[in-house]
């Protein structure tokens, strides 16, 4: 097998780094799926990083203690800044949730005693095996799939379908949209730290705007009907800067027109089994 040891040495990072993004795609899946544009995601993971990593270098805390950490912090910050944000809808709520991902930004960058400040953390050791995030992204699925079946999961597509009526059904709406904001932090301080332990580096430029909009650009361009569509969206866009390379200086701008195109004819993104289903009666009507 030396042909795969060949190339787990030189791409063992892009494949994990794979899995990573998978789970962050998933996490704003989550928000997305009871109807909330909730832009946090980038925020959790760096504080998820930071968490985990700072108990780390400060402590030497097991890494499975760890792992607990870096998600149980970024749950607890959603859970207080849930309680006012998660009133607001729309836009309003991106906006809000967009200005916390500045705020922890900035706190990174001006707390250097203990962050690094705009040098950020080197020498994280690396904790982060293939199967972490294997097991990880794993479990992540199986949650979300059981949630999805739940009666929870039923609450949480009533309210993306009219929030409203959701609440006149007998539905907590604010208790549901809570779970969804906790849970997909948590997921998300996840993806962070087995991250911040893969690559040796954190620093709060990755934890910014750009890297939020990516997140969300995952989960829609794979498609949020399911779990299949922001796994797939994830892998897509991961990979896409790498087989662009060929293109050099012009890899953003064919990066973005691909992304364009996908978006203007495929607007329920590329996963959408609606559309198979469709497509395949189409083919054995006339067959």
């Amino acid at each position: 097998m030396e042909w795969f040891d060949n190339f787990w040495s030189v791409y063992s990072n892009l494949v994990l780094t794979l899995g990573t993004n998978a789970l962050l795609a998933l996490s704003i899946y989550l928000t997305l799926s009871c109807g909330m544009l909730a832009i946090a995601n980038a925020a959790f993971m760096g504080i998820g990083a930071y968490t985990s990593a700072l108990l780390t270098m400060n402590y030497g805390l097991p890494f499975p203690l760890v792992l607990l950490a870096g998600m149980a912090a970024p749950a607890f910050m959603a859970f207080v800044i849930g309680k006012p944000t998660l009133r607001l809808s729309g836009v309003y709520l991106a906006m809000a949730t967009l200005a916390f991902g500045e705020v922890v930004r900035i706190a990174l960058l001006n707390t250097e005693s203990l962050t690094g400040g705009a040098l950020g953390l080197n020498g994280i050791p690396q904790s982060t095996q293939w199967w972490h995030v294997a097991l990880a992204l794993a479990l992540t699925l199986a949650l979300l799939w059981r949630l999805n079946r739940s009666k929870v999961g039923r609450a949480f597509e009533s309210i993306k379908e009219d929030e409203t009526a959701a609440g006149l059904m007998g539905i907590d709406v604010a208790a549901h949209k809570m779970l969804a904001f906790v849970l997909g932090a948590a997921i998300a301080g996840l993806a962070g730290t087995l991250n911040a332990h893969l690559t040796f580096f954190i620093g709060p430029s990755e934890y910014g705007f750009d890297r939020a909009v990516d997140i969300l650009t995952m989960a829609i361009l794979g498609g949020i009907g399911n779990l299949t569509g922001p796994v797939i969206g994830a892998v897509i866009l991961t990979l896409l800067p790498e087989l662009l390379r060929s293109f050099k200086d012009f890899r953003l701008v064919v990066n973005g027109f691909i992304l364009v195109l996908i978006v203007l004819f495929l607007p329920k993104g590329i996963w959408d089994p609606a559309r198979f289903t469709q497509w395949f009666g189409r083919k054995g009507s006339r067959a």
